[in-house]
């Protein structure tokens, strides 16, 4: 049987999540696209609830019949691109970044589920900053393993 979830933990895995994507693009620059799918797949696996069914995933990046990602497929894809079944995807994940910061709008936990909202802020290689609105859901496992069972990512509305 698992606890609750704290939001310590919940900050912890932010923090894994950011560092996962932090790792994701290094590899990129510095050693090209298979150790960073190789990475992101890794990332992937211990970060999201693929293990435990359909993950829903709406990337910020993502339109048309390929806008949602329950699949582990579709969201490596999102993530590294290279991916002649996802056409429009340009690996989000590869993109030079090199900081992953977030900020806590507010946070609902009922046992051994909890969501996040809040905004996450992305410094890329060259000091440039992309700030999305995000919504995490998670589901700790029989483990005690904080899984990803939602993740909505979108840019922020300019009127």
């Amino acid at each position: 049987m698992t606890s609750g979830i704290t939001e310590q933990e919940l900050a912890d895995a932010r923090q894994i999540w950011g560092d996962a994507l932090v790792a994701i693009s290094t590899a990129f620059d510095e050693e090209g696209i298979q150790p960073a799918k190789a990475i992101a797949s890794e990332a992937l696996d211990a970060a999201y609830g693929y293990n435990l069914g359909p993950v829903l995933f709406k990337p910020t990046m993502a339109s048309g019949k390929q806008t949602f990602r329950p699949t582990k497929e579709g969201a490596l894809a999102y993530f590294v691109g290279h991916d002649d079944r996802y056409p429009l995807d340009g690996g989000f994940g590869i993109k030079g970044w090199r900081k992953v910061e977030s900020e806590t709008s507010a946070t609902f936990v009922q046992g051994d589920v909890a969501m996040w909202m809040g905004w996450v802020t992305f410094t890329d290689k060259n000091g440039n900053i992309t700030k999305v609105d995000k919504s995490w859901g998670y589901k700790k496992d029989k483990e005690g393993t904080l899984r990803i069972v939602l993740h909505h990512s979108s840019l922020p509305y300019t009127p």
